[in-house]
């Protein structure tokens, strides 16, 4: 066992080692996308949902997702100022609209929230600083991150510039600049004031909302105002939330309600797969190319145990080499594609290990496969 062997008959091959290394590297790239992008689809269609400041929220019942709400009555939400703990109630507008390009021309659906601006509803980077200024007709603020097929409207801005275009056939004017990122469901974003809100939205019934947002006193429990509300309170045709159950309920409708989380669900499993395929090819040959060898020392006294153990070592040998290029091509591949889509793809440490577990996995897999022509090693075909 002081001798190496596993580690000498991979390096014996250089070429067919570098092949194994290059395609477990493959699979675990495959492996490393499909998953940055499935959690980058959650993270990025929740972001607006951590930004909002309240306790406890509500939704159409029919509402499954921010960018296709129903709209219910604000009566609704004004009914809750009844309950002793809640302390203020504030509703918010939602809904997308047409933004064309300044420079190009070019229209471009643009997820549209409509907030009260006296009463900062939304905690995101630019917003308290420039609220005030949705005050102001048809002014609205531009979400910095969106896509550039929008127009350099933060370039412009920022260069002191004033940026005019239309929204919804609407001539508008940026007052200002917000962060907040693309998702799957919008590419860009714009914030305006209700009364804003309204002249984009001319269609939109009045009195009818699409988020009610309820603040509890100080020391209020949100569990125990949420029950009384389920229990008293209770229509057909809205759902109470707090903050995480709806950031649960975004996450479920795109992981059960979408294709797109079973594809990239599916796209992991077809790369552990890939890579499974590819070390049990590399091992059953380098198993085959070596079986005199194999019978030998099992003519010498070596049981079929070790010789199994030889192979299993190759194949986490295999696994831990492999794991480092993908790993990195990975982390290069996050930042490009971070910075083409906006969305929000980086490399976290479970992640990590996450995908070095199934890489271990998938060698010992391949490596219980191959070690089936060890069986074929009979010392007595080489006497």
């Amino acid at each position: 066992m002081k001798t190496p062997l596993a580690f000498l008959q991979l390096t014996h091959e250089k070429t067919r080692l570098l092949v194994a290394l290059a395609g477990i590297g493959f699979a675990d790239i495959l492996m490393f996308m499909q998953l940055g992008f499935k959690n980058a689809l959650f993270d990025s269609s929740v972001r607006l949902h951590n930004s909002l400041q309240g306790d406890i929220f509500i939704l159409n019942s029919n509402s499954d997702t921010f960018t296709k709400l129903t709209s219910f009555s604000q009566r609704r939400l004004y009914e809750t100022l009844a309950v002793d703990t809640v302390e203020s109630v504030t509703p918010v507008y939602i809904g997308l609209a047409s933004w064309k390009n300044p420079k190009k021309g070019k229209e471009r659906t643009v997820f549209t929230m409509g907030i009260n601006p006296t009463k900062n509803s939304v905690e995101l980077p630019g917003i308290a600083e420039n609220i005030s200024v949705v005050k102001q007709q048809d002014t609205v603020l531009f979400d910095r991150r969106s896509r550039a097929e929008f127009g350099p409207i933060a370039a412009l801005f920022e260069s002191g510039e004033t940026v005019k275009t239309e929204v919804s056939n609407r001539r508008i004017q940026v007052g200002g600049l917000f962060s907040l990122g693309t998702s799957f469901g919008a590419d860009g974003t714009i914030i305006t004031s209700d009364i804003n809100f309204w002249r984009l939205f001319p269609e939109r019934e009045r009195g009818l909302i699409d988020v009610g947002i309820i603040k509890l006193k100080p020391g209020a429990d949100v569990e125990t105002t949420l029950a009384f509300l389920r229990e008293n309170m209770a229509y057909k045709d809205i759902s109470y939330y707090s903050q995480e159950e709806l950031i649960n309920h975004e996450k479920s409708f795109w992981r059960n309600r979408t294709a797109i989380g079973f594809i990239f669900s599916l796209g992991t499993i077809m790369g552990f797969v890939v890579g499974t395929v590819i070390v049990y090819q590399i091992l059953y040959t380098d198993v085959a190319d070596h079986l005199p060898e194999y019978a030998t020392l099992k003519a010498m006294g070596y049981t079929d145990f070790y010789l199994f153990t030889v192979v299993f070592q190759e194949a986490i040998i295999l696994a831990l080499i492999g794991f480092i290029p993908g790993f990195s091509l990975s982390m290069l591949l996050y930042f490009n594609a971070a910075k083409a889509t906006g969305l929000p793809i980086i490399m976290v440490t479970s992640r990590a290990i996450t995908v070095l577990i199934l890489t271990v996995i998938m060698c010992c897999i391949s490596g219980g496969i191959a070690v089936g022509k060890l069986k074929a090693a009979d010392p007595a075909d080489i006497f």
